[in-house]
């Protein structure tokens, strides 16, 4: 298939791929080479992917590019390049973790996000870092190193699904997976300038099992919220086989999000949030969101309101500290020494956890859903900032707070879809005067997905934000 495209191959998005194919204008090996030219080029510097196999994604790139001349497509994503966080199994691959600690024995079976991708006819460029088991927002790890912001390289890509945002922002590819229990999905696509969404539990299919269970979810990362859309059509496809023994799937009919940011969407009645507690943003996203308001206004009736959810951090903490804990309870000291210090730090605060403690925090869980499901029940969506800064130094576990100490709870702006298991989108709302991103974040009432990405994609439409390289 001869390529008779003349534009920018990186800036393209999935849907537009897909019809360039069909129309035989474009072949997706031209499309693959082009991904991974950007790979070979940035990210020696960036370290977004620490697994790519290009002779495979070559040969799974021509094999697309004679089913699109034969107009036979596997699916909606046929000859697509895609990541996948290295968090989930890719058959052939090993899954690292992060961790000096994991085996890099090939894996036999893909997880079930990544098969419906490759059952769709997705080209794999290649595994992004992740901190060492996802354990916090920022993306280093001892195994991988540190992961770089493009905008500023000196600045952290956020976490944990640090390199798929990377990718993202950059062209490594179109669509990336990443997975999110407390805003690692949409922290990094916040500092890095691009789309990502969280899902309501269930609504992909997730395997191996998470210690996080209902906290976490797999999601797409995109340059936009089409892109995710798009993504999230084939991995939240649920297997009517049972071969995903995931308990909390859910048997959704034929999934159709990127469909539905076609439909009309009406004006919202939207609840905007500024702060949370007693954290607010910083001066730099707070004048980005000053000028995002008025499109935000655009949408419909925006109250002003304020978030006042006292313990937020402390149950959100107190699941983490219980899961670190198990996670490290057999390692033995010489394996701790290979071990992030940071993940050691949750699960020595994990071991002196008391059982009821843990307990009166689900207690407290159930709360605080009561507490955003009565602010979605007066309201179609919740607005806030992403994070409450901009990305600051890279290698550092957190930024420092207004005076001058480390802040360690710095992104509770993004706990309350997780505890609350509510969709949540976050997409770029401008860049600070330092030239910095800064996200805005999207949230819908529990299992209203669709909701949440047309609002963001509507919104998304009015900023139009120009992205990285632009």
């Amino acid at each position: 298939m001869a390529s008779s495209f003349s534009g920018d191959l990186s800036r393209l998005g999935a849907g537009g791929l897909v019809n360039l194919y069909r129309d035989k204008k474009l072949s997706p090996l031209d499309v693959t080479v082009a991904a991974l030219d950007r790979v070979r080029d940035l990210n020696p510097q960036l370290n977004a992917l620490c697994w790519a196999d290009e002779k495979a994604a070559l040969a799974q790139a021509r094999a697309s590019a004679r089913r699109w001349q034969a107009g036979k497509p596997l699916g909606t994503l046929d000859g697509v390049p895609v990541t996948v966080k290295d968090w989930f199994h890719v058959k052939g691959w090993p899954t690292r973790y992060g961790s000096r600690l994991s085996s890099d024995a090939p894996q036999k079976e893909d997880s079930p996000a990544v098969a419906r991708l490759r059952a769709a006819g997705a080209v794999f460029i290649g595994k992004t870092t992740l901190p060492e088991y996802g354990h916090k927002g920022v993306t280093d790890s001892p195994l991988y190193g540190v992961t770089r912001n493009p905008w500023d390289e000196s600045k952290t890509c956020g976490g944990s699904s640090g390199g798929a945002a990377v990718c993202a922002a950059t062209g490594m590819g179109v669509l990336h997976l990443g997975s999110d229990a407390g805003g690692s999905v949409r922290i990094p696509a916040s500092f890095c300038g691009v789309a990502a969404f969280k899902p309501s539990p269930g609504v992909v299919p997730s395997w191996p099992p998470s210690l996080f269970s209902t906290l976490s979810a797999a999601g797409p990362i995109a340059r936009s919220i089409d892109d995710c859309a798009c993504m999230l059509d084939v991995i939240a496809q649920f297997d009517k086989k049972g071969r995903t023994p995931d308990w909390h799937a859910l048997p959704l009919a034929r999934p159709d999000f990127a469909a539905s940011l076609e439909m009309p969407l009406g004006k919202l009645k939207i609840a905007y949030a500024p702060a949370i507690n007693d954290v607010r943003m910083n001066a730099d996203v707070a004048a980005v969101m000053k000028k995002m308001l008025p499109h935000l206004q655009s949408l419909g009736r925006v109250d002003v309101i304020r978030l006042d959810v006292p313990d937020i951090v402390d149950v959100f903490n107190k699941h983490w500290m219980a899961v670190a804990a198990h996670m490290l309870k057999d390692y033995t000291a010489a394996q701790k020494k290979k071990t992030d210090a940071r993940l050691l730090h949750w699960a020595a605060r994990g071991e002196k956890l008391a059982l009821h403690d843990y307990l009166a925090a689900e207690r407290a869980r159930m709360d605080i859903g009561e507490y955003f499901k009565s602010i979605l029940d007066d309201y179609d969506i919740l607005v806030t900032p992403t994070t409450a800064m901009t990305a600051f130094d890279a290698g550092v576990n957190m930024p420092r707070g207004r005076d001058g100490k480390l802040w360690d709870d710095w992104t509770p702006f993004t706990y309350g879809a997780n505890l609350a298991r509510l969709p949540a989108a976050t997409i770029p709302a401008g860049l600070t005067k330092s030239g910095l991103p800064a996200g805005v974040q999207v949230m819908a009432g529990y299992l209203k997905d669709t909701l949440a990405l047309r609002a963001a994609a509507a919104l998304e439409k009015k900023i139009g934000f120009a992205g990285w390289g632009a």
